[in-house]
């Protein structure tokens, strides 16, 4: 992967660039930090900006967070956070593919974006992968269906065997939340509308207030309201049950092919050298084998996944041409046109 696409997210990046307006800064980031530190010639040169398409609060954004906090004494220099929220995280991917392939700006990058968006938008709206190097992955995130405790249904079954009517909250267009509802409702024979909402925390505030009648989140962003009694949980959407929820099935124990996580990975802009790419890898590998980072993901319910360049794109290509089938194969329309 070393090609660079600047012209093709250049209408990406003035809209991008504007949202930059919300950049926020990781915590210790002290003045103690400088640019040239951590040997390897004059890499990095300064601060490394580590782009997020997310609101901050979500869980995209924590996890950036904790990486750039870690990463900052392996590599000498700071690393700010910047919220560049917006079309699932193709704002920031546009402004990342506009910078030098230097290493000083780089992204959490989510493969909804490239393996299920890409299902919603035209195809020259679509965000791939390949335009840029992979550093490393960070983790897999379960998805969990959920109901308010109030509601009627306290199982999967319960819920398909209603059949009719089911309003269902999604974190937007485009997202492994949608398309973990629609695959699950068209095997199951379910009449459903599909309500969008920007985000897992207003997804959850729909469900919460019986606005729609089941949404599916990210197991972090549910387990508070889960704990306290205010969440029933239905359904997880991994090949196996979740370590979090062992007692919650996955839909595939009830004869659903339903298989969507969220991915995550640090990228950068196509064309990085690889002696850089390797530093800033180095970096987060010890960041992950911190006890800190590891006691951050227990906190926040996130499972690592912490693998090599070749197994993110392997996976996540592969996530994108099997989900393009069951598309196809259910007639699911992504764009939420009908």
């Amino acid at each position: 992967m070393t090609h660079t696409p600047r012209g093709r997210y250049a209408r990406r990046t003035a809209a991008a660039a504007a949202a930059l307006g919300l950049s926020l800064t990781a915590s210790a980031c002290g003045g103690n930090l400088s640019g040239g530190g951590g040997g390897g010639g004059d890499y990095p040169r300064g601060p490394i900006d580590l782009l997020v398409g997310q609101d901050p609060g979500g869980s995209t954004d924590l996890i950036a967070r904790a990486l750039a906090e870690g990463a900052q004494e392996p590599l000498g220099v700071a690393m700010p956070v910047v919220n560049t929220p917006g079309a699932n995280g193709a704002l920031a991917a546009g402004e990342l593919a506009a910078q030098e392939p230097d290493g000083q700006n780089l992204m959490v990058i989510n493969a909804s974006l490239v393996a299920i968006t890409p299902l919603a938008v035209a195809e020259d709206e679509a965000v791939d992968l390949a335009d840029f190097e992979v550093v490393t992955g960070i983790s897999r995130d379960d998805y969990v269906l959920v109901t308010a405790a109030s509601s009627d249904f306290d199982t999967l079954q319960d819920l398909v065997e209603d059949g009719d009517g089911i309003k269902y909250g999604t974190t937007g267009v485009g997202t492994g939340s949608q398309l973990a509802q629609e695959l699950l409702f068209a095997q199951a024979g379910v009449e459903g509308t599909p309500v969008p909402f920007d985000g897992g925390s207003p997804t959850l505030v729909a469900v919460l207030g019986s606005q729609v009648d089941v949404g599916v989140v990210q197991i972090g962003e549910a387990m508070p309201q889960i704990e306290a009694g205010e969440l029933t949980p239905l359904a997880t959407f991994a090949d196996e049950r979740n370590q979090y929820l062992p007692d919650v099935p996955a839909a595939a124990e009830e004869g659903y092919d339903v298989l969507v996580s969220q991915y995550r990975a640090v990228v950068a802009p196509g064309g990085t050298p690889q002696e850089v790419v390797e530093k800033l890898r180095s970096a987060f590998d010890e960041v992950f084998a911190g006890e800190a980072y590891r006691t951050f993901n227990e906190d926040n319910f996130f499972t690592p996944h912490e693998t090599e360049p070749a197994q993110v794109v392997e996976e996540w290509n592969a996530s994108r041409e099997s989900y393009r089938a069951m598309v196809e194969e259910y007639g699911i329309d992504m764009r939420g046109e009908g």
